[in-house]
């Protein structure tokens, strides 16, 4: 189905919905994943998916409803749920809050590319190379990775996907979008025989652009670096040096709590009251950049208001949260493109193109020279929010742990629990990495929505360690 194939199969979708305000979605995924473990492949998957997603309002609330039929009586089903849950809704809770779907809003900032329908594509994300999905580019890609690990003494595992998905949305209101992306992610996990691990990963619009070599050749270096088992250290707070991996982990915290714009506008956010005082380093410059030159673009979000940069954070001092509509509506505002879904999702917009500028340090070798003791980490897993309007989490260091001792790394650190503010770890960075790059934890479980955020490595003090991996 080609891209305005997509769009009409929107423009029909939004047609079998009865009178009343609509917004009919549909997504065409095409995507390959193939993973790898011990040095070797161990499986590989292919998805060919079409769905169409119609969304009702009736008396303020948003009832939705999916389908992969394509036919008429398939779509009028599709629409006479989505209708029935919204009306189910009404009866229970009485009028609801969603304010209508928006009216078409003109794209902003960014040059066109036109294609054969009354839709447009507002960024480069769409990569006709790696929209093919050759499989045996990605087999070449697993024999390079695993090959660079073994030459390092270690073995890899990981995965290596591409994907080419098209989004069309038509709204009864007038709107119509179209959006083409293509993206392309590769991991890799290296063990070293005595079990130390070390991780590396990589993100691109276009599969050529990975190189999966060197993404191996990183992570196992970090599994070999050392001997012996790694040292434990005690809780306390360190200086840490955070790679790009683990900057992304903390942006994504901050994404779900103090740029909710839903969470703002009911008082439960870690920015109420905050927005125009200081909350960061005065280094710290962040914001939503959904066409930025190194991320995964989107041209809309969910409901189709185009997407457009959004200072988030200026130099260390909270501007803005982002939106949807219906936490517009409460906030008395308008929606700054940050929809989930169509009425908006439950736990409200969502930034998913964050980006951080970087700083005067060449790389994180020059970060760590100022240390005198500290801990380089190379990601955070099993991340949790703790308590919200605080910016508390809680998670782990992983695959590539190290203590820093007079401005060297020098020995592996059995992996230790940080628990911390987000909002006060970025209060406290003392120096940033020149270098950006586009990080992505590559979970694409459930329909492909990839995103990433473009970061730094981070030098900041006195992080909080509340004690190793295994001890919680």
């Amino acid at each position: 189905m080609s891209a305005p194939e997509v769009s009409d199969l929107a423009e029909r979708a939004l047609a079998a919905t009865r009178p009343g305000e609509a917004l009919a979605t549909v997504t065409r995924e095409r995507s390959l994943m193939l993973r790898f473990a011990h040095s070797a492949p161990t499986q590989a998957t292919s998805v060919d998916d079409l769905t169409v997603e119609i969304a009702a309002l009736r008396d303020g609330h948003v009832g939705r409803a999916a389908t992969n039929g394509v036919d008429l009586d398939a779509l009028e089903r599709c629409a006479g749920a989505a209708g029935r849950a919204a009306e189910a809704a009404a009866r229970s809770a009485g009028a609801g809050d969603y304010p209508g779907f928006p009216a078409p809003s003109p794209a902003r900032g960014h040059r066109t590319r036109s294609i054969p329908h009354p839709c447009r594509i507002l960024h480069e994300g769409h990569d006709v190379d790696t929209a093919v999905l050759d499989p045996g580019r990605g087999g070449e890609a697993l024999d390079a990775a695993c090959a660079a690990a073994r030459a390092a003494g270690a073995e890899a595992s990981g995965i290596w996907t591409t994907a080419s998905v098209e989004t069309a949305i038509a709204c009864s209101t007038g709107t119509f979008a179209l959006d083409r992306l293509t993206d392309a992610f590769v991991k890799v996990v290296a063990f070293e025989p005595g079990g130390r691990s070390g991780y590396g990963s990589q993100t691109a619009v276009a599969a050529r652009a990975l190189d999966p070599a060197a993404v191996a050749a990183r992570a196992a270096q970090k599994a070999v670096a050392g001997a012996g088992e790694p040292v434990e250290l005690a809780p306390g707070t360190y200086t840490v040096v955070a790679e790009p991996p683990a900057t992304h982990e903390l942006l994504g915290v901050l994404a779900r709590t103090a740029f909710d714009g839903l969470a703002h506008a009911e008082s439960r956010g870690a920015l109420t009251g905050g927005l125009g005082t200081r909350v960061a380093a005065p280094t710290v410059n962040l914001s939503d950049s959904p066409r930025h030159p190194a991320t995964l673009p989107r041209a809309f979000d969910a409901e189709g208001v185009p997407k457009a940069p959004l200072p988030l954070i200026q130099d260390g001092v909270a501007h803005r949260v982002v939106h949807d509509t219906r936490s517009a509506a409460l906030a008395g505002g308008a929606s700054t493109g940050h929809a989930v879904a169509a009425g908006g999702g439950a736990e409200g917009p969502l930034a998913t193109n964050l980006a951080m500028a970087g700083g005067g340090a060449a790389d994180e070798r020059e970060l760590c020279r100022a240390v005198e003791r500290g801990i380089y980490v190379t990601r955070l897993w099993y991340t949790n929010v703790l308590r919200p309007r605080e910016t508390l989490f809680t998670a782990v260091t992983r695959d590539g742990t190290f203590l820093i001792e007079d401005g060297e790394v020098t020995r592996p650190l059995a992996d230790m629990r940080l628990t911390d503010s987000a909002l006060g770890m970025l209060s406290r960075v003392e120096a940033l990495g020149a270098r950006s790059v586009l990080v992505s934890d590559g979970e694409l479980y459930g329909r492909r929505f990839a995103t990433g955020s473009v970061c730094p490595p981070l030098r900041i003090g006195a992080v909080a360690f509340t004690g190793s991996a295994a001890r919680g």
